[in-house]
């Protein structure tokens, strides 16, 4: 199967900076990183191939795999990855394979060690009040959630395909725990948690603070499961204080 790689989203001069969302994300759920960096960085936002890619039980590997040709395709030596929830979780996968070609890590939510997913409740895709409330459950303010992207998850649950691919990358995150390689990484890591995470909850930040050799952490109040949308201002400043470092 061919696989694209241009990607959503390429802006900027100077060192890249990939930016990976999560099952539902969107380059909505980057803009406002997007926006802060591009001035002093090559910013990029791939299109991950969620639904593109065959459902087969290594389907995060198939994710790292498409991220090593991505990275190649383009001859970056060497970036820094942020990730929020499954972005993070490809993030950490491609930098244990590779930590030769990552300079920094940010990972928000990420997935990897474990997550309360909402998932598995899809089927019901005729109802949008449903989905607008799990959508909205997944920010410690709901109106968080605009319409438009309440309505994009809508018409994606809407395709049975779709759904079965969502349905089976979030059982392949679950199966896919990094325990055991977190303590191989050494690369600088920043973690950007929401106190109100009830997806990936502060607990699991501790601890991947505690397993990754050299991580700092910094949670965020009145904030849930996607603290650049939710706090932009916040993660930028400490997200641009940690690439200054």
């Amino acid at each position: 199967m061919k696989l694209e790689y241009k990607p959503l989203y390429d802006v900027g001069e100077g060192k890249p900076i990939i930016l990976l969302h999560g099952l539902f994300g969107n380059l909505s759920n980057w803009s406002l990183v997007a926006n802060e960096f591009n001035t002093t960085h090559r910013v990029i936002i791939p299109r991950l191939p969620f639904y593109s890619s065959p459902i087969t039980k290594r389907r995060l590997d198939d994710l790292v795999d498409y991220m090593e040709q991505f990275i190649e395709e383009f001859a970056f030596e060497q970036v820094t990855l942020m990730g929020n929830s499954l972005g993070g979780h490809v993030a950490l996968l491609y930098s244990y394979r590779h930590p030769e070609k990552v300079n920094k890590l940010v990972l928000a939510g990420s997935s990897g060690l474990y997550e309360n997913s909402f998932s598995g409740t899809f089927p019901r895709v005729k109802d949008y009040d449903y989905v607008r409330e799990k959508v909205r459950s997944t920010f410690y303010d709901g109106k968080v959630a605009t319409k438009e992207l309440v309505d994009e998850v809508y018409e994606t649950v809407q395709s049975r395909l779709k759904t079965l691919s969502i349905i089976g990358l979030a059982r392949a995150a679950q199966r896919h725990n990094v325990t055991d390689v977190l303590g191989e990484i050494s690369i600088p890591t920043l973690l950007i948690w929401g106190l109100q995470d009830v997806i990936t909850p502060p607990e699991v930040a501790l601890e991947f603070h505690d397993r990754l050799r050299n991580s700092e952490i910094v949670f965020l109040e009145h904030c849930g499961h996607v603290p650049m949308m939710e706090h932009p201002k916040l993660f930028n400043q400490h997200v641009r204080k940690f690439l200054e470092q």
